[in-house]
């Protein structure tokens, strides 16, 4: 079974979509995350919340 982490990011009213595209293409890009959901709210801001999966490591046997 798979295992996310979650992350929130609070984007303000006043944050164009092209500035919270490029915002999220950076945690995208660079910190390997991807969208899990975006919520739109009535004042306009937006509340976005990302997801990466927890790799494991196992441990090696000899």
């Amino acid at each position: 079974m798979r295992e996310y982490e979650f992350v929130d990011v609070y984007v303000p009213r006043g944050v164009s979509r092209k500035e919270t595209a490029r915002l999220l293409t950076d945690h995208a890009e660079y910190r390997h995350w991807e969208l899990d959901r975006l919520t739109l709210r009535r004042d306009g801001s937006r509340r976005v919340r990302l997801r990466r999966r927890i790799i494991r490591q196992l441990r090696a046997t000899w």
